[in-house]
């Protein structure tokens, strides 16, 4: 490539992507969410869904590969960014080029079909991209997406079965909960039941199954419902991931209307970390690698393959509730400031000097509860 050449492949970008896939191709198949209701998330409203043609998907996948091609002779032998890379993404100033350096960084083995369920799409199109995907970059070893249960459960056996034999490895699910009151409440557009039921079809069909969890979305009524029920759904499922997304209340969502106008009390961390109590506890009989990758999780330490991990992250667990108010508060602020990751941080020394000093910094400054002040800042990580 000559010097400062510019790069002239250009293919679209959804918003959002797990946080597991942030290294991986971004593949968008759809725009925006066919739901699009659900009360705590802030993501699509106001955006019209759309199927996007294969065509247009195909030539998008061309593009990353002709992109990738021209980008991997200016890395490092082990995939590092070299200062000619470096100028040339400053010199495009591009999303899609960045996006395509990290897959390639990470060994290019990874893509993630966009957007908000890519299940929707008619099977002959999904099977159609997912076969030029794999066939124009053969590198990729697992193709991920997100999916609805609702839409799981229209598919059948067979068309999940081809649908994972043309490329797809993993779903993503947002499971939420499994309370029909708390799915109702956040207008999630399923039951408990409709969860139980995708996935085990999800399962059977050989996909690998991560659902999402969000402790807190209950609210302080439903806290208890909202834990144990959602422990029971797992029970049943049984999937290979479960993934815990705390609740933070987003500015401008359904959800943030319902709080202002006193239709939803939300919990603070602490009342968080006892619903989990209820809710890993629940963790039994299971085999699912539980997963904290998100910096709203107050606990890092609530990960681990079941059931090997059951008895470490529920005494992660109590150890915090076992804390005073003011170590819980200094835990809280230090780890939501960036200060520290596990609660065995607070063994050190320093560190936990480090967390008073914090703790004292921010009373100073909001005044008030803590576990308040905190949750309003949690807002802006959503």
């Amino acid at each position: 490539m000559q010097e400062n050449q510019p790069l002239q492949d250009e293919f679209e970008q959804g918003p959002i992507r797990p946080p597991n896939e942030a290294f991986s191709l971004l593949v968008r198949v759809t725009r925006n969410c066919p739901w699009n209701r659900c009360t705590f998330c802030p993501v699509y409203k106001g955006a019209k869904f759309g199927l996007r043609k294969v065509a247009e998907v195909k030539a998008d996948i061309s593009a990353m590969a002709r992109l990738a091609e021209r980008i991997a002779p200016l890395m490092g032998p082990e995939g590092e960014v070299t200062e000619d890379l470096m100028q040339l993404l400053r010199d495009e100033a591009r999303n899609e080029a960045v996006q395509v350096v990290r897959f390639l960084a990470t060994g290019g083995e990874t893509a993630f079909l966009q957007d908000a369920n890519s299940l929707i799409m008619g099977v002959d199109d999904l099977v159609e991209v997912l076969t030029h995907l794999r066939k124009t970059l053969p590198s990729i070893k697992r193709v991920t997406t997100y999916a609805r249960s609702h839409t799981v459960t229209k598919r059948s056996l067979a068309e999940l079965t081809r649908i994972r034999e043309a490329g797809l490895d993993r779903i993503h699910i947002g499971l939420e909960s499994g309370s029909d009151a708390v799915l109702a409440m956040a207008d999630k557009g399923a039951t408990a039941e409709r969860h139980i039921a995708a996935g085990k079809l999800a399962k059977q069909a050989g996909l690998e199954l991560s659902e999402y969890v969000m402790p807190g979305l209950g609210g302080r009524a439903l806290s208890e419902e909202h834990a144990s029920e959602t422990a029971r759904v797992l029970r049943e499922i049984d999937p290979h991931f479960v993934r815990l997304r705390t609740l933070a209340i987003a500015h401008g969502s359904p959800l943030a209307k319902q709080r202002d106008a006193g239709e939803f009390e939300p919990l603070d961390d602490v009342e968080v970390v006892a619903e989990l109590r209820t809710l890993v506890g629940g963790f039994t009989g299971m085999t699912s690698t539980v997963t904290s990758d998100h910096a709203l999780n107050l606990l890092e330490e609530i990960e681990g393959k079941l059931p090997e991990a059951h008895e470490r992250m529920m005494a992660a667990i109590e150890r915090f509730l076992d804390f005073s108010p003011h170590e819980q508060d200094r835990y809280i602020v230090a780890r939501r400031f960036g200060l520290l990751r596990r609660l065995a941080d607070l063994d050190d020394p320093g560190v936990r000097e480090r967390a008073e000093a914090a703790l004292t910094h921010f009373k100073q400054r909001m005044p008030g509860p803590v576990a308040k002040s905190i949750r309003e800042a949690m807002a802006r990580l959503v």
